[in-house]
């Protein structure tokens, strides 16, 4: 991961208001293989180069939070060939670019049940996120064997463990009481999501995070996703009006 000076970024539109928190669902690295006659499995690695770029162009938009969507709990059912090869890959990332993240002062994160993955990848997922825990700058997320609906699953249960056990009152549970059990609860909630390849769905990404989170769309397909094209989405986040229920008026007074 190299450094690239913010001088010579493309201007945003002036008075920018870029979003604090973008999730990324990557999409489209089969596709984009396929139609270069090559395996699945050299499209993921094409795909490492888009992550590279995002992550890059997010540090020097001065993104707080990037997250980005690697591997759901439903593509365990891909062919076990893909899955084996996905899961190199994941460990071969963790092992090579985790001190690049960290001479960057990135921090590293990884959300979902990694309890799923070898016990070589368990390892590495936790030296990574101790290594760059104290860094300060970009927050990276790495969504893996992740699933919304296990995510508000799992947060239901541990409520409702708290509550049969009488440390917790069920009438006292909220929405912040409940969000505080899922994960990302560190972080400030999901302002923008992309998603890559055409395809227009969420696919069980961040359910309750994205509630009130801007979609943005785009037909490239991740392998040819580049600083650029992120870029291309924050200009059309900055030119969404976000009411969060409100009217214009009330936006207007709140701005005046």
């Amino acid at each position: 991961m190299t450094s690239q000076s913010s001088d010579h970024l493309r201007p945003l539109p002036e008075d920018a208001d870029l979003p604090r928190h973008v999730a990324v669902i990557m999409d489209g690295n089969n596709r984009w293989a396929r139609a270069r006659g090559m395996s699945g499995v050299r499209g993921h690695h094409a795909g490492v180069e888009a992550v590279r770029a995002v992550i890059r162009r997010a540090a020097e938009r001065h993104i707080e939070t990037l997250t980005l969507f690697a591997f759901s709990s439903e593509n365990w059912k891909r062919p076990v060939a893909e899955v084996n090869a996905l899961m190199e890959l994941f460990l071969m990332a963790l092992k090579r670019e985790v001190k690049k993240l960290h001479q960057h002062d990135i921090r590293l994160s990884v959300i979902g049940d990694t309890t799923g993955f070898s016990s070589a990848i368990q390892k590495h997922i936790r030296e990574a996120e101790a290594l760059t825990r104290d860094n300060g700058g970009l927050r990276l997320v790495i969504a893996a064997n992740y699933g919304g609906q296990w995510d508000i699953v799992r947060a239901a249960r541990h409520l409702a463990e708290q509550a049969a056990s009488g440390e917790l009152d069920p009438a006292q549970i909220d929405e912040q009481t409940f969000a505080q059990q899922l994960n990302l609860t560190d972080v400030a909630p999901v302002d923008l999501c992309i998603r890559t390849s055409g395809e227009r769905r969420i696919s069980n990404f961040l359910l309750w995070q994205l509630a009130y989170a801007e979609l943005y769309f785009t037909s490239v397909l991740w392998p040819d996703f580049d600083g650029d094209a992120f870029d291309d989405a924050l200009e059309d986040f900055c030119q969404r009006k976000r009411r969060f229920g409100m009217t214009d008026e009330q936006l207007e007074a709140q701005g005046a």
